[in-house]
């Protein structure tokens, strides 16, 4: 595979829905970029095209043109697939939501190990994997615990170490803190700027929480369908 600087480009991406009278235009020519260990923002009201351009990059809801490159590799070319999309997405991507989505019957051990079963790891070294990622994300001792046992914080971290489990080069979270107090959106928004830090991944976090903003390497804003680069440290 192709090497690049950026873990995830999107060139032009525009998404139209409906035709002629009923044409919305969702998403004009956006064009971003995110490097491997960074981590970007991207602000905006309501009805901006936030969630279009996320499930855009995140393969789910293909743009009606432009063109979207992860990890220097053309994957989609309008609304044209370049690669087997589910199988991408099981490598290269991680999900993070305003809620964890934790399947309520099983441990967080467990809802870790499905996303590397998915991927056909074995059973042996993914329970290692795991266990791993739940020390690193501080929430081991509850690896016998169902969601039900677990803070919405650790909720989120359990959440967080299932995106990782099959070291993805791009996560995208949408809205992480939106259900949590204050203290623990803070300390979930610190826990991305370590994983886009430390484990090299691009990190790309949709939120209305402006309190931190400090956390982010980049910052987006998006309005009416158009992204602007607001800031950049």
């Amino acid at each position: 595979m192709m090497m690049s600087d950026f873990a995830i480009e999107t060139d032009g991406l525009t998404k139209v829905y409906g035709a002629g009278n009923t044409e919305v235009v969702a998403m004009r020519e956006v064009s971003v970029g995110v490097r491997r260990g960074e981590i970007a923002a991207l602000l905006g009201p309501s009805g901006a095209g936030k969630s279009t351009l996320l499930t855009a990059v995140g393969l789910i809801n293909p743009p009606t043109s432009g063109r979207i490159s992860i990890g220097g590799n053309l994957v989609m070319d309008g609304p044209r697939p370049q690669t087997n999309l589910t199988a991408f997405r099981l490598r290269h991507l991680g999900f993070v939501f305003q809620k964890s989505n934790l399947i309520p019957f099983l441990t967080a051990l467990e809802n870790v190990l499905v996303a590397l079963e998915l991927n056909n790891v074995g059973r042996r070294s993914g329970r290692k994997r795991a266990m791993e990622l739940l020390d690193y994300l501080g929430v081991a001792e509850r690896a016998n615990n169902h969601p039900s046992m677990l803070s919405g914080g650790q909720q989120q971290r359990v959440a967080v170490a299932r995106a990782l489990a099959n070291n993805p080069s791009v996560i995208l979270a949408d809205e992480p803190t939106a259900a949590l107090d204050s203290h623990r959106g803070r300390q979930v928004m610190d826990l991305f700027r370590k994983v886009a830090h430390e484990q090299g991944a691009a990190v790309i976090v949709v939120t209305h929480d402006h309190r931190a903003l400090d956390v982010f390497d980049t910052i987006y804003e998006m309005e009416d369908g158009v992204v602007r680069l607001s800031e950049s440290r």
